[in-house]
């Protein structure tokens, strides 16, 4: 999610510095101090804090002013606070943790992506298999992160359960900041590829045993080389 103008411009100050810690729990800040720091309107620093306060890392209270928020409380699943967690001082926690969070899920949702996807979604999911492979040869990670991020989406939707589905920007948000920070091999792996092939070809087999199989041996084989590299 992108948030775009001056809200947008303001977020990107103070969403990094408040998951950051450089703005800690307890931290109060006013509106007309923001007004006169970044130089926008107050209509532009209520956006963007009523956006902050539906993440909760702050609360805005009249006369007292915009509180930043104890950790344990944040959304921890939106994507913006998981892209400025990555780009904190706590990455390679953030990264495990979401690594964990992986391992938990995706399996569980290849297995029931093959007992409930459409037709399209395995024709789509067979397509990106294909689209995989290419990108990979060509070394193109950009367009392959594109290719990857929808393949995980689509198997979490497929699963037909919602709090799975729900997870997909999520797990968007860790493979676009594996590949951000440098975390991806300059060429993905014949063998991550592979394995990607095989997911879609049991989930468009019905196999849910073997969906479930290979997509963990995915997420275990990314967690594991995440973790030889940031040791």
């Amino acid at each position: 999610m992108e948030i775009q103008g001056l809200p947008g411009r303001l977020l990107a100050e103070l969403g990094p510095a408040i998951a950051s810690g450089e703005l800690p729990e307890g931290t109060v800040l006013r509106t007309e101090e923001l007004e006169e720091r970044f130089g926008v309107s107050r209509t532009v620093v209520r956006e963007a804090v009523r956006i902050l306060e539906g993440m909760r890392l702050v609360a805005s209270r009249r006369r007292v002013g915009i509180t930043v928020q104890p950790r344990s409380g944040w959304d921890v699943f939106d994507p913006l606070v998981i892209r400025w967690r990555l780009a904190g001082a706590d990455r390679s926690a953030q990264l495990r943790s979401l690594g964990s969070l992986r391992l938990a899920v995706e399996p569980a949702a290849a297995a029931l992506a093959a007992r409930h996807a459409t037709d399209d979604e395995r024709r789509r999911l067979s397509a990106l298999a294909v689209e995989l492979t290419m990108t990979a040869r060509a070394a193109d990670l950009a367009t392959f992160l594109r290719h990857d991020i929808e393949f995980h989406a689509t198997v979490l939707q497929a699963s037909r359960n919602e709090m799975f589905a729900h997870l997909g920007d999520t797990v968007g948000a860790v493979l676009t900041g594996r590949t951000e920070y440098h975390l991806m091999p300059h060429q993905p792996e014949p063998y991550a590829i592979r394995l990607h092939r095989e997911v879609a070809e049991a989930v468009c087999a019905g196999d849910a045993e073997r969906a479930e199989q290979a997509m963990r041996t995915i997420v275990e084989g990314a967690l594991t080389e995440l973790n030889q590299q940031l040791g």
